[in-house]
């Protein structure tokens, strides 16, 4: 059997994205790479999630490109994404992988099996028959990444998963993301939360006014900003 065609990377060039006669991006010129998280950060506003929606394939930049390991149209199989509010399907727990695998294409026969592999890998084993609308959030949060993840993804996107979870819910979902990135998956997901960049990325991009104002790794872009309005965001003042 021949090996799934790849999407990475992801190379933006010269993306922008209008709303009339305003620029949601702007000229966006990136490249999302194989490796550990890119964690995209920056003010309200400035672009991150429609940033996502346009390398999970959801938008087509108003000019410019987007291509996927060189294609600019490429198959979004291998893509998935984890909204910041779930929609958690009318079903047990269970029947909402379920319905993923059958989605993905999974044959019937196997998806029992998937389904207890995906819910122990999201730490859900024990609600399998729960009502997923009677989970707490971030019960649903983790049960959306076992969703995206019987997509079996090359890529999977994250639109500030734990923005609206607890302390202890936020961890369960950091946890969950660590070690999916550990198994290969290309994790791309925006946050408001500098601790949580720190902890989960291994590049940041930061985003102001729908521009990438500056894209380093981790550890350079906390200690050495190389532009003001970084040094300014990560001395936790506001970014105008």
């Amino acid at each position: 059997m021949r090996a799934p065609v790849s999407n990475l990377p992801i190379v933006f060039e010269n993306a922008a994205v209008h709303a009339g006669a305003v620029a949601i991006l702007d000229q966006i010129s990136l490249r999302i790479a194989p490796g550990a998280p890119t964690v995209l950060i920056g003010p309200n506003g400035s672009g991150k999630t429609t940033l996502i929606r346009l390398g999970m394939g959801l938008l087509t930049p108003t000019s410019g490109q987007v291509t996927w390991s060189g294609r600019i149209e490429a198959s979004s199989e291998r893509r998935a994404m984890v909204f910041q509010r779930p929609i958690m399907l009318r079903r047990r727990v269970s029947g909402n992988i379920a319905y993923a695998l059958a989605a993905a294409g999974i044959e019937r026969r196997k998806r029992s099996e998937r389904v207890t592999n995906l819910l122990r890998r999201v730490g859900l084993e024990n609600l399998t028959d729960r009502p997923a609308r009677r989970l707490s959030g971030g019960e649903q949060q983790r049960l959306a990444l076992a969703r995206a993840l019987a997509r079996d993804p090359e890529i999977l996107f994250l639109d500030e998963p734990t923005a609206s979870l607890d302390p202890a819910s936020t961890k369960a979902v950091e946890d969950i993301v660590r070690l999916v990135a550990a198994s290969g998956v290309k994790i791309v997901m925006a946050t408001h939360d500098l601790g949580q960049a720190r902890r989960l990325a291994g590049d940041v991009v930061f985003l102001v006014r729908g521009r990438v104002v500056e894209h380093a790794p981790t550890a350079r872009f906390f200690t050495s900003p190389t532009t003001p309005e970084a040094a300014t965001f990560v001395r936790g003042d506001l970014v105008i």
